[in-house]
């Protein structure tokens, strides 16, 4: 026995005596990955890697491109001579090794969402870097937590669940249609642009590059996703990532394109124009790798099915969109030359009560007539806190609140907290800014007035919603309000855009379906043949007014204003006019006309209209006041 043990000196050495074992790394990673380039002599070159060197000739034989891997069946390796099944079930399980991307040891996370969640080891070394974990201090639904206490879940845990939901769809798709020759580099980048799509989201999420920036700096057309390739590229730049995936067989910086594209599409919009195919990442073949993190020809993304499942949970609002059939029916199907992700005719409906979720969900808590004036009101310390908030970025340079913005390392550093930086400060230049943040604490907000609606969506600028305030300010009635002064800076005017995710369109017209007969044939499904009840338009926009002066009556003057205003833009009826001006709204003969189809005045729950139908009269009852 003790000749059988190796001396100690042969093992180990003065220097790494103390070592920590590292983990290894497969050396055939950068080999695997990209198997479908592989010509014959890399196949029985991984062949004689496997063991199965025995069979090369016969590999050789056939001409097997790492292209053919993948359509090998028993049968077809048995016409190829060999004979015993045992033989034939050894090769087969070491040809599923290059497509399995479950070949490493994943790390399993507890989701109160999806439930056990397990994630790639290269996407736990993105995770575990400062500008992944930056997302755990940045609220996901921003000022919506200071009405929905629920509402405390940061971008961190969303982020988690796209990735992981990118991998589902994607190895869905995967298992389903063999053919389609998805890789397990196409999986992992679809599941990393899936981690990654929001690393650029500033403090409070959307009202950063919603609101403050473009008031902050007008001059610019800044979006969250363009941060986010600038900072998924400083992410693997500062943590030395290139090497580790490269050791898990991306293939660089063609798959650094990859993941980026799908995050905020094609890299060179200039170039891309001219082009049939604008992205640089993967071909042609593989467009629907495109539709699983962000899918810009019909909405329908992981990113939404996360969001909606985990918004909903904590908003305690009833979410009516399941997820997991969508999984169960997605399929690949070529249209126009694209292969564009379809499912089953019979989902249409499912499709349409899943963009009405997104909708109820902007409509009772992302445009929360309270959480929209606490943004605004965030807003406006950020604004007046900018020059006066200093971080530090690359080389020692100073940032502010909106110049961060052009330094990721200042970037990483700016979170929610700077809302406790300014409230908790002492420093007399945020004075102002410290006693807005401190009103918002007191819950002493801006007051809402109403809200109204133009006959028709207005291209509105900054420069209108200035003239607006103005006009309202000088909308006084002719009777009473008369001493009190109301100025165009104490009015606050919101307009808000709700939509099914692609302005006026309808979203279900860009979506394939394919029929249980004919699992190949992709076909359009029109809002006509689906249901009379589904709406009539996709898209409005909303006016809404607050009042900066909380005492009783300058509210009541201002609510004065507001429904003379109204009047005067010819907008609609505010829902509570007739209560808060009781004296105005009757002097406008449009707005006493009722809604078609409605009860007035005295109206019976049981009225009965007749219509001619075919010949007869038919009664139609009115079951509802």
């Amino acid at each position: 026995m003790e000749n059988r043990k190796r001396p100690i000196e042969a093992v180990l050495t003065p220097n790494d005596s103390f070592k920590t074992p590292e983990k290894r790394v497969s050396a055939v990673r950068l080999q695997d990955a990209d198997y479908m380039h592989w010509g014959v002599d890399e196949t029985c070159r991984y062949l004689r890697k496997e063991g199965l060197g025995e069979w090369e000739k016969t590999f050789r034989e056939q001409k097997i491109t790492g292209v053919g891997l993948r359509y090998l069946v028993d049968a077809e390796l048995e016409k190829m001579g060999i004979r015993y099944l045992g033989d034939r079930l050894q090769i087969l399980h070491s040809l599923r090794k290059l497509w399995q991307i479950q070949a490493e040891p994943h790390k399993v996370f507890n989701d109160p969402i999806h439930g056990h969640v397990e994630l790639h080891p290269l996407l736990i070394k993105i995770i575990d870097t400062p500008q992944f974990q930056r997302l755990r201090n940045l609220k996901q639904l921003g000022g919506t937590y200071f009405v929905f206490p629920g509402a405390s879940h940061n971008r961190f845990e969303h982020s988690i669940g796209v990735g992981y939901l990118a991998g589902r769809l994607v190895q869905a798709l995967n298992e389903r249609q063999p053919e389609l020759l998805i890789s397990r580099r196409d999986i992992l980048c679809v599941q990393i642009a899936g981690l990654c799509h929001d690393l650029g989201h500033g403090p409070f999420s959307h009202m950063f590059d919603g609101m403050f920036i473009p008031k902050a700096r007008p001059g610019i057309a800044w979006k969250h996703e363009t941060a986010s390739l600038a900072m998924f590229d400083y992410l693997v730049n500062d943590n030395g990532l290139k090497p580790v995936m490269e050791q898990h067989g991306l293939v660089l910086p063609e798959d650094l394109d990859f993941i980026k594209e799908q995050i905020a599409g094609p890299l060179d919009t200039n170039a891309a124009q001219g082009k049939k195919w604008p992205y640089k990442g993967r071909p042609e073949d593989k467009s629907f790798l495109y539709e699983i993190v962000a899918n810009k020809r019909n909405g329908i993304d992981v990113d939404k099915w996360d969001y909606f499942a985990r918004d909903c949970s904590h908003l305690g609002i009833q979410n009516n969109f399941d997820y997991r059939r969508f999984l169960k029916f997605a399929r690949v199907c070529e249209v126009d030359g694209q292969k564009l992700i379809c499912t089953r005719d019979k989902e249409v409906g499912n499709l349409y009560d899943m963009f009405h979720t997104r909708n109820c969900l902007h409509r009772r808590a992302y445009q929360h007539k309270v959480g929209n004036i606490i943004e605004t009101m965030i807003t406006e310390a950020f604004l007046k806190a900018d020059k006066h908030i200093q971080i530090e970025g690359s080389g020692g340079k100073m940032f502010t609140l909106s110049t961060a913005i052009d330094d990721m390392e200042a970037y990483t550093k700016l979170t929610d907290s700077v809302f406790e930086q300014i409230l908790n400060s002492s420093s007399p230049e945020l004075a102002e800014a410290r006693q807005i943040l401190r009103n918002i604490i007191c819950r002493r907000l801006y007051k809402c007035l109403g809200q109204t609606q133009a006959d028709k969506p207005l291209s509105v600028t900054q420069e209108m919603i200035h003239s607006w305030a103005e006009d309202l300010a000088a909308s006084g009635p002719q009777s009473g309000c008369q001493d009190v002064s109301l100025q165009p800076e104490d009015f606050v005017v919101n307009v808000i855009y709700m939509d099914y995710g692609m302005k006026e369109k309808n979203p279900i017209n860009n979506v394939r379906f394919y029929c249980k007969d004919d699992l190949t044939t992709a076909i359009q499904i029109r809002k006509n043949q689906v249901s009379k009840l589904l709406p009539e338009q996709f898209a409005e926009q909303l006016i809404r007014v607050y009042c900066k002066k909380t005492d009783d009556k300058s509210l009541d003057a201002a609510k004065k204003h507001f429904v003379q205003w109204c009047m005067d833009k010819n907008f609609s009826k505010p829902q509570d006019g007739d209560i808060i001006a009781p004296e105005l709204t009757p002097l406008k003969p449009s707005w006493s006309n009722n809604n078609e189809g409605e009860a007035g005045e005295g109206g019976s729950s049981r009225e009965v209209n007749y219509a001619n139908v075919n010949g007869q009269k038919k009664a139609k009852t009115q079951l509802f006041k």
